[in-house]
């Protein structure tokens, strides 16, 4: 059996540095789909040409386009020993396309990695990011100091040129968008935890401590 697995977390809980530690692990991708999406509009196939049309339209990406663009990601070859879901499924019936999917495939969804972070945290951990010009490095100043500060403005540590910070870490943009992901993903994780595959991970921790949790409760789900 392969290993399919779905991350679920809000903004600033890490699951996309999980996500892609559990894809070098198994040996399978990290299949996000804000990446999908992008390579959309570049590639010339049906379903692109169709994606692209509604995007230059304004509209919005349908569960069935939007489950087509995961089929389709799953058929290539990297994907045959499974994959790391991250930003799919996002309701509940994108989650049970996504099983009839696998069952089509004589496969079945491993685990539902749901990482818990407070929401204050998650404001924090993305409001306070500064980046360096060339999007190189990235500092916190909550959690990652730069070194110095002039006229209320951060420096990078290595150029002394200001910071970054990006219009969506703005604290309005972020408390809409995490109050938006509670509103969507309650039901969805709801969906998972009655079917029992839900397993839930503290990610107010060290990067490497997560790990070892999500790790040891995706295979105590492979051995189930």
């Amino acid at each position: 059996m392969g290993v399919y697995i779905i991350m679920i977390g809000v903004q600033g809980a890490g699951k996309g540095t999980q996500a892609a530690i559990l894809a070098e692990k198994y040996g399978i991708p990290h299949v996000s789909t804000g990446d999908l999406f992008r390579a959309m509009k570049t590639q010339d196939t049906p379903l692109a040409r169709e994606v692209q049309a509604l995007m230059n339209e304004g509209k919005l990406i349908s569960d069935d386009i939007t489950n087509r663009m995961v089929e389709d990601r799953l058929s290539a070859e990297d994907a045959q020993q499974g994959a790391i879901m991250d930003g799919y499924p996002r309701n509940p019936d994108q989650a049970a396309a996504f099983e009839t999917l696998l069952a089509s495939k004589g496969e079945k969804l491993t685990a539902v990695v749901v990482m818990n972070l407070n929401r204050d945290i998650a404001v924090m951990r993305s409001e306070g990011r500064r980046y360096s010009t060339d999007k190189s490095r990235v500092y916190n100043i909550y959690f990652k100091q730069p070194l110095n500060k002039k006229d209320g403005v951060w420096l990078d540590d290595e150029t002394g040129e200001a910071l970054i910070q990006r219009d969506d870490d703005q604290r309005d943009a972020i408390e809409k968008r995490i109050s938006l992901y509670f509103e969507q993903t309650m039901p969805l994780i709801e969906y998972f935890q009655a079917k029992g595959l839900v397993v839930e991970i503290e990610a107010n921790h060290p990067i490497e401590n997560v790990t070892e949790a999500v790790m040891a409760a995706v295979d105590a789900k492979r051995e189930a």
